[in-house]
């Protein structure tokens, strides 16, 4: 029988809804890019060096790009006191973050670790200025996969923290923050994808 894997939070008290004043910003999170070989329902484990398994009845309740965002959206609203608009419209005179994220490596060492390495950018909507940084996340497991998927879920929340972080440097104007795990950089979007969508 098939085993199911949810990286996404548990729901928020419904008392953190009934807000008496409205969020100072809301922010934005757009579907996540994940490497190919892990953008599938099936858990997909390293083996060796290099090699993978794809473990047929090991799943996710949804593929790893939407677990992710669902997490990475419910951490930042709960650290931001706010909520993601995403696909929905918001009215005019609120500042909006849009936070894009472009993972690199999700990877999963049964018993050992899991990893996830990703770069990421915060971008005020109508502004002409972006805010890239990296995440590289390393958290220890135990045996067992439901100790894998909660070593990822642990990964996103400290990508979660650097990002909520960012956004509030933002917000208060105090500039680009540095990470744990290296240095952010600031300046006009490129045409590259990580924070190069339209206003």
């Amino acid at each position: 029988m098939a085993s199911t894997a949810s990286a996404a939070p548990a729901a928020a008290p419904a008392a953190a809804a009934d807000r008496a004043t409205s969020p100072a910003f809301l922010i934005e999170v757009p579907p996540v890019d994940v490497p190919t070989q892990v953008a599938r329902n099936q858990l997909v484990v390293q083996k060796g060096g290099s090699g993978v398994d794809v473990l047929e009845q090991e799943r996710w309740v949804s593929p790893p790009a939407d677990e992710i965002r669902r997490a990475l959206s419910g951490d930042l609203a709960a650290r931001l006191d706010t909520f993601d608009v995403y696909g929905a419209p918001y009215p005019n005179g609120v500042p909006v973050y849009r936070i894009t994220v472009n993972v690199r490596r999700f990877d999963s060492w049964l018993g050992s670790r899991a990893v996830l390495d990703a770069v990421w950018s915060v971008r005020k909507v109508g502004s002409e200025s972006v805010l890239t940084c990296h995440t590289l996340a390393q958290v220890s497991v135990g045996p067992g996969y439901a100790a894998l998927v909660d070593g990822h879920r642990q990964a996103v929340a400290q990508m979660a923290d650097e990002i909520a972080a960012a956004v509030r440097a933002g917000a208060s104007g105090r500039g680009a923050p540095s990470t744990p795990s290296g240095q952010c950089a600031t300046g006009k979007p490129s045409s590259g994808k990580v924070g190069a969508g339209a206003a």
